[in-house]
């Protein structure tokens, strides 16, 4: 074959290859695509969304490999200003979807709800208002929903844990009210990991949760009260307890422990009793009961002695080491 002639065959393929590559994306997609730009009118934050180009090309967005559908949305420190488009819902095979500190407004869409492949929601970080929606609870297949620092207000929805493949729930950083739902000892995941720390939460932690094995729970910087003792056992799998800056009352001098635990901040309730001896086994704890009502000898273990005095300062009467000695 001729250099021209290979030249010419060679711009024939290109080009049929280029045309067939920007039909790669699926129409509806791209119309969804571009509607919500539009919505947005942020022509820097979607810079490469041009229309002459295949969608599966563009920034933000992740296409299936073999089905050519939208299935990611994953957009991060963006400074929208704007609510989310309701044209969102439009995209049907979305599995994730991220507006994670862009700075979004007003409220979540119900139009959201037609995502039903939808598994990953991260809404962090913005100024979305209004209560928590109580639809969210018809994403049946969300495993991971995260709504922290927002300025969401009212109570927690209980629809919410209709969501029984969930693992992670964030709602921490907002100004939540009311009680924990009785209804989310119904998480059963065997890692979930809860966080509403720094709403304004009351009430008593049901019961009920003692059911659930968590990976993590922080329900710190709240207003809750009563006892919480169900929460732990030697059963458990639990990591990480963070409690500290509510109203908590109850007896610490029979509470069992994870081995699994590292950590358990307590600090700032009105907890009584003993440190339960049990502490002494960690190799590595970070431990904090300042400011409660605890009286007895700390028990003695290379761990529990170099924590700083900090650690147990403010109680009725704790004693030894690094606290002064017991009399």
């Amino acid at each position: 074959m001729k250099t021209s002639q290979f030249f010419t065959f060679f711009l024939v393929f290109l080009t049929f290859f280029s045309l067939t590559f920007s039909k790669k994306c699926h129409p509806d997609d791209k119309k969804t695509l571009l509607k919500i730009k539009k919505d947005f009118n942020n022509d820097y934050v979607f810079a490469s969304w041009d229309p002459k180009t295949d969608c599966c090309g563009w920034y933000i967005v992740k296409c299936d490999p073999k089905t050519n559908r939208i299935i990611g949305f994953d957009l991060s420190q963006s400074d929208l200003k704007l609510p989310m488009p309701s044209a969102i819902g439009d995209l049907p095979y979305l599995e994730s979807l991220s507006f994670h500190h862009t700075n979004l407004t007003g409220q979540i869409p119900q139009s959201i709800t037609k995502l039903s492949k939808l598994k990953f929601l991260d809404l962090k970080w913005n100024f979305l208002s209004g209560p928590i929606p109580s639809f969210l609870g018809e994403l049946k297949n969300l495993d991971y929903l995260a709504l922290s620092f927002n300025n969401f207000t009212g109570p927690i929805p209980s629809s919410l844990s209709k969501l029984t493949k969930l693992t992670g729930l964030l709602l921490d950083r907002n100004k939540l009210t009311g009680k924990i739902p009785e209804s989310f000892s119904q998480f059963q995941a065997n890692d979930f990991y809860l966080y509403l720390s720094h709403n304004q939460l009351s009430g008593q932690v049901p019961r009920t949760l003692g059911h659930v094995n968590f990976s993590w729970i922080d329900i710190s910087r709240n207003k809750l009260e009563g006892d919480i003792s169900f929460l732990f056992g030697k059963d458990k799998f639990t990591n990480i307890y963070d409690f500290s800056r509510n109203m908590l009352q109850f007896d610490m001098s029979k509470l069992e422990f994870p081995k699994t635990m590292t950590k358990l901040d307590l600090n700032h309730n009105k907890i009584f009793g003993s440190l339960p001896k049990d502490l002494a086994k960690f190799d590595y704890l970070n431990l904090n009961v300042s400011y409660n009502r605890l009286c007895g000898k700390i028990p003695v273990s290379e761990r529990l002695q170099e924590l700083d005095y900090t650690n147990y300062f403010h109680n009725k009467c704790l004693c030894g080491a690094p606290l002064p000695a017991c009399k």
